[in-house]
């Protein structure tokens, strides 16, 4: 019987019991590290692409405008072409937005985008468009649900010309809860 019991593994038996653990926690925790960390991946991914899908359409609707006023009459030249300027360059940022997410590798590094600082200009170019449009700008982080007084993306200022005037109730509800 003495041959069978060792004093030594009595000595490290706390030990082992947290090494045993340790290693089962490490691999539970993996796994759903990586699902936690994919559902997290896609809410954020999907904010981000809400508010670059926003922009870009943002651009895209005044772009036509423009291109509407310049057959229609030649008034605006100077501050359409300044705006067309603007609608262009927030345009190209959009297209170099990354619409993939590769998985790193080693070695690789050079080719990497800087998704907040493209994100930063984006915004600064919209923000400059809206100026040059005279509209306010709607600035809110993907995601909210706060339509107040920066919910209305098309008022003009009354410095400006508008485009087209809005007639009747601008604030009114649908049935849905959702307010234009």
């Amino acid at each position: 019987m003495a041959d069978t019991f060792d004093l030594e593994e009595l000595v490290h038996l706390e030990q082992t019991f947290y090494d045993a653990g340790y290693a089962d926690g490490a691999a539970h925790g993996r796994i759903h590290g990586l699902i936690e960390g994919r559902a997290l991946g896609r809410e954020k991914g999907f904010e981000i692409w809400e508010e670059i899908g926003f922009y870009e359409g943002f651009a895209r609707a005044w772009q036509a405008v423009c291109a509407r006023r310049r057959r229609g009459d030649g008034g605006h030249q100077d501050q359409d072409q300044r705006a067309v300027h603007h609608i262009e360059h927030l345009l190209d940022l959009v297209r170099q937005f990354p619409t993939v997410n590769p998985s790193p590798r080693e070695g690789e590094g050079e080719g990497e985008v800087d998704i907040s600082k493209l994100q930063r200009q984006i915004r600064s170019r919209y923000k400059a468009l809206c100026a040059s449009l005279g509209v306010r700008p709607t600035l809110r982080a993907g995601g909210t649900d706060e339509a107040g007084e920066e919910g209305a993306a098309a008022a003009p200022s009354s410095s400006r010309r508008t485009v087209w005037a809005l007639e009747g109730n601008t604030r009114r509800s649908t049935t849905q809860g959702l307010s234009f």
